[in-house]
């Protein structure tokens, strides 16, 4: 199964999935100087819930210092980018990807010279383990 999405925010914009491209020089794709997190929105009556996205987003801003990469959002910036682009995928529910990287600058292992760069997908995404697992509480 594509997973793919009509719009992807990066960034901090919200732009149209196949427009979302980096170099391929890109530190992040040579050396591995990124951090990311996997983030489930559930369906609720009053609209999409993003299960812990607090915790999710805190943990993502300490991989990023962990990396010595700058963080390049707030916690806050990070919820509100992902209830921006679940609106803008007109998604009930939904998997998030934050990704945070170097971007394209120099090659060499120290990517301190390369650009911050950001990514939040929200793509559809079923019940992970099956309709079964899911009616048994587990997800």
């Amino acid at each position: 199964m594509a997973m793919r999405a009509d719009y992807i925010w990066m960034n901090g914009e919200i732009i149209p999935w196949d427009q979302a491209q980096v170099h391929v020089f890109t530190h992040a794709l040579h050396y591995g100087s990124s951090v990311f997190e996997g983030i489930r929105a559930y369906e609720t009556p009053q609209g999409p819930a993003i299960f812990r996205g607090r915790e999710h987003f805190e943990r993502l801003s300490f991989s990023c210092k962990v990396a010595h990469i700058p963080a390049p959002y707030t916690v806050e910036e990070w919820m509100s980018a992902a209830a921006d682009v679940i609106r803008a995928n007109n998604l009930r529910s939904a998997y998030l990807r934050p990704l945070v990287f170097r971007g394209y600058n120099t090659l060499g292992v120290d990517g301190r010279g390369c650009p911050v760069e950001s990514i939040l997908a929200a793509v559809p995404w079923g019940a992970y383990l099956g309709a079964e697992a899911l009616e048994n509480g587990v997800d």
